[in-house]
């Protein structure tokens, strides 16, 4: 028999293996972006009710508010350390203090909303993706803008760094996924497959495998180091918005209703979760907790979506 969600009195096929944590309710409106810290204690969340909250992931219990966007946030991102969130949003990229809550940095110079942003490895920089079809890397510490480039004709809607720190990903709304050398800012390679416009990226740990999703239905496999075209994952029935990696996994978020976990070594689809779609195309409304032992995904609440905290009890 299908368990009982949280949600008033209805009735949802959980997937062996999930088990319903917590649920995350206080925004306002829309949930765009989710995030945990590296200790995987705390959820950060952005909205388009123009907030970023910080969350304990375990209790549910909200730990801080930050406001001081005009606009809505798109994006989040935590630092490394976990000492720093990353937001991206219509009017800038800022930077806070996590344990205060106070904005460290206003990044001002996109011309268009802030859709994706991302932080290096080392801590050192942050990575914005724009409307404007521009990214930008800047260094974390000063705000200083270090570079900005040019080449995707269309929206960038998401940024993502390998785990060596040597070079970053981006995905745009002109149907391709793009690899950069991140100290001097020369595009390396330019992955071309989807038939619609990409709008997540990611690497997997060991970074081997670049990670994209798609308007058109399906996630994507490539060879990092080659840029070939590896696996096409298909099943979604609508677009693919927001992409979650870890261990060998794959959660895709995707306007029909679902988010799916893919095992990306086989191709096997292993769950599927009922959840709210995506309100807008580059909503990122799925993450990992470190070590793939939480996901969150997000439902719609009464007064402004919820957070769903999920343990999973799966083999490694």
């Amino acid at each position: 028999m299908p368990r009982r969600s949280k949600e008033s009195d209805e009735t949802v096929e959980i997937p062996k293996g999930f088990s319903l944590v917590t649920e995350l309710a206080g925004h306002n409106g829309p949930v765009t972006s989710v995030a945990v810290t590296p200790d995987g204690r705390c959820v950060v969340s952005g909205s388009h009710d123009t907030t970023v909250r910080v969350w304990d992931l375990e209790s549910g219990r909200l730990l801080r508010g930050l406001q001081a966007h005009t606009g809505s946030v798109y994006s989040v991102a935590v630092t490394p350390d976990g000492r720093s969130v990353i937001s991206g949003s219509n009017d800038r990229v800022s930077v806070w203090d996590l344990k205060s809550g106070q904005r460290l940095h206003a990044l001002g110079g996109h011309t268009a909303p802030v859709y994706s942003v991302a932080v290096t490895p080392d801590g050192r920089s942050v990575i914005s993706g724009s409307g404007d079809g521009t990214v930008r890397i800047w260094d974390l510490k000063s705000g200083r803008l270090l570079r900005t480039l040019e080449g995707h004709p269309g929206f960038v809607y998401a940024v993502a760094v390998t785990p060596d720190g040597c070079s970053f990903i981006s995905g745009s709304g002109d149907g391709t996924v793009r690899v950069w050398d991140l100290e001097s800012g020369r595009l390396l390679r330019a992955l071309e497959g989807h038939t619609g416009g990409v709008y997540s990226t990611g690497v997997t740990a060991d970074g081997r495998w670049i990670v994209s999703t798609s308007a058109d239905r399906t996630l994507r496999t490539w060879d990092s180091s080659t840029g070939r075209h590896v696996r096409t994952l298909e099943g979604h029935t609508s677009d693919v918005a927001g992409l979650a990696l870890a261990r060998n996994w794959a959660a895709a978020d995707s306007g029909d209703d679902t988010v799916r976990v893919w095992d990306l070594a086989t191709g096997r689809l292993l769950a599927t979760l009922p959840v709210s779609s995506p309100r807008w195309p580059n909503d990122d409304r799925v993450a990992f907790a470190p070590g793939g032992t939480y996901l969150l995904t997000v439902r719609d609440g009464k007064q402004g979506d919820v957070i769903r905290v999920w343990k999973l009890d799966w083999p490694t």
